[in-house]
């Protein structure tokens, strides 16, 4: 365990991810004292952070010995707390850097958008060697992670160019239920077996958010996304009454973009594809998530992966041209060589875009509330399967296109999508960048408005509950329109 002392002022949202990128394994107890006093100090102490006003002093030590001590004045004015916060990150990275002898690949960057600061700069006119220069001295970040942001932030820059996104909106659905769950899993989703008899009133909810959604906002709608969960776990008459209401409320034919996750193979079927073909779904994802079997049995996933494949060749073949394949690495028992298996597998299928994933376990995940069942199964030697992947990526034409990052991420590293050209997920930008008001609707959606002149953004959830948003489909309705009442003019 790490032991933390701080005192005076409390940065320990802050401070914590960067401890956690340093020691992954160990569990941090963070104590804070508005004062110094003689119980704040124990032999337990590994770290002892004093927070000032303009100043502060950082301290590590081993054995309740001091080690190395740190302390920076600051002079600048005004002194905001994003300035007083990097600079106490930049002293506790380095004094960790040098005591672990560990670099980390995103320095103090910690974020889980790591190209927005990239993208808003090359919007206003900075030039690329101003945006290295402030990267490496700012964050600390390395010369391969600069240039990934770079490239992706230059690509989003391009596909944003033509497309009004602060004038218009866009949409999520919700689909919470699943074939089964997986291990790695914390989203809100439903194993069908056991809520099958949720699905009907669901949809009847859903409708009734949808009828809202489509009047409150006056700004054009861009794009839609429905998600999960595995919204292709409803049936395919389920399938074609969701799609009815959002062609009613919304209009298929004037988005930008229109995709449904297809997700697991085992969810599947010809009847399925052609009710999403036939009513303009212009984007489907596919998601082996890897190509070893043992692995798929070992997260949960209850199908082959001859499954995946002929999933992947049915969509084809009902001409689905834009399909985006999902792997994760860092997966438990998995190594480079399984990840090269599984992207020789679908270097075969030739999909249109390729997100990577790297692991990252979450405290409702089941690989983290059994850890001890998963403890000798760790993934080994991860920065590898990176490599392969960016190797894969650069010489099968995928260009990365967007990147963002995750609390608890295997070796502190980060999630990558690559596309063909013009074969993108524009959803996928605006969201993770920040750019456009997103209207989340269904259980767990997290509405996300977007104030562009203030530089503002504000958030209205929906409960994750399915039961909970059946039941009070109305309130959740009620809390869209209460912020807005007073918001919208200002969108």
């Amino acid at each position: 365990m790490m032991q933390v002392t701080m005192i005076g002022e409390d940065y320990e949202q802050d401070i914590a991810p960067l401890l956690k990128s340093f020691y992954p394994k160990e569990e941090i107890n963070i104590k804070k004292y508005q004062t110094e006093t003689e119980q704040a100090l124990s032999t337990e102490t590994t770290l002892v952070l004093r927070l000032f006003l303009d100043r502060f002093k950082v301290s590590l030590y081993e054995d309740a010995i001091l080690t190395k001590s740190e302390e920076e004045i600051l002079s600048e004015y005004p002194l905001t707390r994003s300035i007083y916060r990097n600079a106490l990150l930049r002293v506790l990275y380095q004094l960790l850097s040098d005591y672990t002898k560990e670099a980390l690949p995103w320095g103090i960057m910690t974020g889980i958008r790591p190209t927005k600061q990239v993208l808003e700069r090359l919007e206003d006119g900075v030039t690329e060697e101003d945006i290295v220069k402030y990267l490496k001295e700012e964050y600390y970040c390395s010369d391969e992670k600069i240039a990934l942001s770079l490239n992706v932030a230059k690509r989003e820059h391009e596909i944003l160019k033509d497309l009004s996104y602060q004038n218009g909106h866009s949409i999520y659905i919700g689909i919470p239920f699943c074939p089964s769950t997986c291990h790695y899993c914390s989203f809100t989703s439903y194993p069908l077996e056991r809520s099958q008899h949720l699905v009907e009133p669901y949809l009847m909810a859903l409708t009734k958010e949808m009828e809202y959604a489509s009047t409150c906002l006056e700004k054009p709608l861009s794009t839609i996304y429905v998600g999960g969960g595995t919204p292709t776990t409803l049936s395919a008459k389920q399938l074609e009454y969701l799609l009815t209401k959002v062609d009613h409320y919304f209009g298929i034919k004037g988005l930008k973009e229109l995709t449904v996750e297809a997700g697991r193979p085992d969810s599947i079927t010809r009847e399925k594809l052609k009710v999403l073909k036939d009513f303009g779904v212009s984007r489907i994802s596919i998601n082996p998530q890897s190509m070893r079997q043992k692995t798929l049995d070992l997260i949960g996933r209850k199908h082959t992966a001859t499954q995946i494949e002929e999933a992947f060749y049915l969509a084809r073949e009902i001409g689905h041209d834009n399909i985006n394949m999902d792997i994760i690495i860092g997966l438990s028992g998995e190594n480079p060589s399984d990840v090269i298996y599984t992207l020789d597998r679908i270097k075969s299928m030739n999909p249109d875009s390729l997100t990577v994933h790297t692991l990252a376990i979450k405290r409702a995940a089941r690989l983290n509330t059994q850890k001890e069942q998963y403890k000798d199964m760790e993934a080994v030697r991860v920065i590898d399967m990176l490599a392969e992947t960016v190797k894969f990526a650069k010489e099968n034409s995928y260009d990365p296109y967007y990147l963002y990052r995750q609390k608890n991420m295997a070796e502190n590293l980060e999630n990558v999508g690559y596309a063909r050209h013009g074969k993108e997920g524009i959803y996928n930008i605006l969201i993770m960048e920040e750019k456009q008001t997103i209207l989340a609707l269904g259980a767990g959606g997290s509405s996300k408005f977007v104030f562009h002149k203030e530089n503002r953004i504000e958030r209205v959830e929906n409960v994750k509950s399915v039961i909970d948003y059946t039941e009070r489909i109305d309130e959740m309705i009620q809390r869209k329109k209460d912020f807005l009442r007073n918001s919208v003019k200002d969108l």
